[in-house]
């Protein structure tokens, strides 16, 4: 492991801060704005929105002026828009809110791909390790985030307005320990599109699962962690509960990164994603027992693991699909999958456990599970048949 991947990891860390403040802070300032309760995590839904809308660009910046350019240009977004959000919340602006979270989708979708870029910070053979390295970085997230959203949420007389002025200087501290990392070229092309067209790669049966993995693992993930803080609230729990609740959530997403990397190499990592889907059913099963807040607790951290291991399994799995010159469409398709996915959850998440509650959401969350179980089992059928040919 090397310097650049750790700093890579703590970029990673304070881009999971403002993920895990805006899943904490969104959905609450905007049921106190919404025209209608089930509106209140259109501000959630807008920032993935936003990633998936952004997926194309910025894998054409990406592919124009490298890793470094286009990262720092996600931060810049990042500042921005969370000083849009103070604005917003301060003017008790809800369309301006939900407008300033899919403006920061853009750097939702650049901060997304940090997990490849971290593969071509190491040797071929420490691949697996350092992608899941610099995941375990959203451990500083873990910490951040909740006691950020804690902790600033009356510093100034609207609630929470002071949380997106911190997460300006969280933007703006990223943006300095990026300046400190070197990413490779990128590989000159030798043609005009470099590789196979996106159609092709989408063909392999091992993309199509890392896609519709990395997707649902990621989709439910969100549908229950959106949900939380509107779940909780409804049951009568301080927001000191939430931000705990969230923050066991996150160790258990990125904790696990520090040795995901070394099972995947001695297990497998189909074996390892198959353990990720128990871990996320297990969540439900948790989650149907009952609404205290241990329950809730232990339920939200089985599911960081859960997506910790699928999450980390689907980008290992990608790797294999798509050559140096391919990897900026190949990229964006993947996020492209998985931040659609993420605004069709953050939507759902809003409407269901304010129209239907807290357990139908989570008897409604075994079905993408299943799903995610059912290709895993696809895949290594596959696999399983061209050995013996």
């Amino acid at each position: 492991m090397n310097r650049p991947l750790w700093l890579l990891a703590i970029c990673q860390g304070l881009f999971l801060t403002n993920n895990v403040t805006f899943i904490a802070i969104n959905g609450l300032v905007g049921l106190s704005m919404a025209p209608l309760g089930w509106m209140a995590t259109l501000p959630v839904m807008g920032y993935v929105v936003g990633g998936a809308l952004s997926t194309g660009l910025v894998a054409k910046t990406q592919s124009r002026y490298g890793r470094k350019v286009s990262f720092q240009l996600g931060l810049l977004v990042a500042l921005l828009s969370t000083l849009l959000c103070a604005y917003a919340a301060v003017s008790h602006n809800f369309w301006l809110l939900c407008t300033a979270t899919l403006v920061a989708g853009y750097y939702n979708a650049n901060a997304g791909l940090y997990r490849f870029a971290a593969a071509e910070l190491a040797l071929p053979a420490w691949r697996e390790k350092a992608v899941s390295l610099v995941m375990a970085g959203g451990l500083l997230g873990a910490v951040l985030g909740p006691n950020l959203a804690q902790h600033t949420r009356t510093l100034m007389d609207v609630p929470f307005a002071g949380a997106y002025i911190a997460l300006a200087g969280v933007a703006l501290l990223s943006m300095l320990v990026l300046s400190f990392i070197d990413f490779p070229a990128p590989p000159a092309k030798t043609s005009a599109q470099g590789g196979r067209a996106l159609r092709d790669i989408m063909r392999q049966p091992a993309f199509i699962v890392a896609a519709a993995t990395g997707a649902l693992g990621y989709g439910v993930m969100n549908l229950l962690m959106a949900a939380t803080p509107l779940a909780m609230q409804q049951c009568n729990l301080p927001f000191s509960d939430v931000a705990l609740v969230l923050e066991w959530h996150v160790i258990g997403m990125f904790a696990p990164g520090f040795f995901t990397g070394h099972l995947i190499k001695r297990f497998g990592t189909l074996p390892i994603m198959g353990v990720g889907v128990v871990l996320n059913a297990a969540c439900i099963g948790v989650a149907l027992t009952g609404v205290d807040l241990h329950q809730f607790l232990i339920a939200l951290f089985l599911l960081g693991v859960g997506w910790n291991f699928l999450f980390t399994g689907s980008t290992t799995l990608s790797l294999q699909t798509y050559t140096p010159e391919e990897k900026d469409r190949a990229q964006g398709a993947l996020n492209f999958f998985v931040f659609a996915t993420l605004a069709l959850s953050s939507f759902a998440s809003g409407v269901l456990v304010t129209t239907r509650g807290w357990e139908l959401l989570n008897l409604g969350s075994l079905v993408p599970v299943a799903l995610t179980g059912a290709a895993l089992v696809w895949l290594g059928l596959q696999r399983r048949s061209q050995r013996g040919i």
